[in-house]
């Protein structure tokens, strides 16, 4: 399938510098209008994105799976509201304690988990992550790496459910990088794995994230860092003067019920939604919805998925890409 590398002219927000933390709204998902309050706040969870810039930012705000993505250049973006639900720790468990989506905070650093990060990158992870565990009361001890609460079910290759399915974020456990983040102290040991209801399925990630292995010294430096049992870590008292971060949208929801943003054709079928033409070399889609090819109203399909036009990226128009719409009045 060609791609259609259309240019198109558009206006891209970004928040003002100010003192303190600061977020852009320019990646902002959509999801947020399907997405529940979170019940309880007890875990920061650092990912690396293994990608680049410009995909690692499409694709989390496209399906909504962070609360914040963190670039090398030190920016941060909000991607889904902070006190609702995003979807970043898939399959995970943190001392028996399962979806941990629903009790946690998910920033996701553009890089990769064995790679070193800028230091103005790190710098904005570490400041962020102060603010949150300020807001939240969150000790430095329940600040994970995705790697740590990630599990797999059992398979053919292994017998029970085990840790080792993902070493996503794994630096972040490393003391020397720890140190960078002014982080004083990590778990000792894995819960799960000490309660028999995971086993160890990946060695050297486990030595990585409760032993001495630390690939990242000769860059960052040694650092100490104290160890705490899991199992007897708690909540600190929160900060009641914090009051959010700046630029950041924290409204919550005047009542339960979100507009469902459409996840199918089948769901745009449902919701009433029209298809007004299909994306050609003759017919782009300016040609064939003018001025809302990037509405919040217009949504794309190809291949079974299905995009919303306000987060569409231009440079991915596809021909056989079907334009949806809801028919006007």
């Amino acid at each position: 399938m060609r791609r259609l590398f259309v240019s198109i002219a558009f206006v891209l927000l970004a928040a003002s510098v100010m003192a303190g933390v600061s977020v852009s709204k320019r990646y902002r998902s959509e999801r947020n209008k399907e997405r529940e309050v979170r019940k309880s706040t007890e875990f920061i969870i650092l990912h690396t994105t293994e990608a680049a810039e410009k995909s690692s930012l499409r694709h989390v705000s496209e399906r909504g799976l962070c609360h914040y993505c963190v670039t090398p250049s030190g920016a941060i973006y909000q991607i889904i509201d902070r006190h609702r639900v995003a979807f970043h720790a898939g399959c995970s468990m943190w001392n028996a304690k399962e979806e941990i989506d629903k009790h946690s905070i998910g920033i996701e650093c553009v890089g990769y988990h064995d790679k070193v990060m800028p230091r103005k990158q790190l710098n904005a992870i570490r400041d962020l992550v102060a603010e949150l565990q300020a807001i939240y009361g969150i000790p430095d001890d329940k600040v994970l790496t995705h790697s740590q609460v990630a599990f797999g079910e059992k398979n053919k290759w292994q017998k029970r459910r085990h840790r080792g399915r993902k070493r996503c974020g794994m630096l972040f456990a490393m003391p020397s990088v720890r140190g960078v983040l002014k982080l004083d102290s990590r778990p000792a040991f894995d819960p799960d794995v000490k309660a028999k209801r995971l086993i160890v399925a990946d060695k050297y990630l486990n030595s990585v994230l409760y032993g001495s292995l630390d690939t990242m010294v000769k860059t960052y430096g040694k650092a100490t860092i104290k160890k705490v049992d899991p199992t007897k870590s708690k909540l600190v008292k929160a900060d009641p003067k914090k009051k959010g971060i700046t630029g950041e949208v924290n409204s919550r929801p005047a009542s339960a019920k979100f507009k469902i943003i459409p996840q199918s054709i089948a769901e745009l079928n449902a919701q009433g939604f029209k298809a007004v033409g299909v994306v050609s070399k003759k017919k782009l889609p300016l040609n064939i919805v003018g001025k809302h090819w990037n509405s919040k109203d217009t949504y794309y399909s190809i291949r079974g998925r299905v995009i919303p036009g306000n987060i569409v990226d231009p440079k991915r128009f596809e021909e056989g890409m079907t334009i949806w719409r809801k028919p006007t009045k």
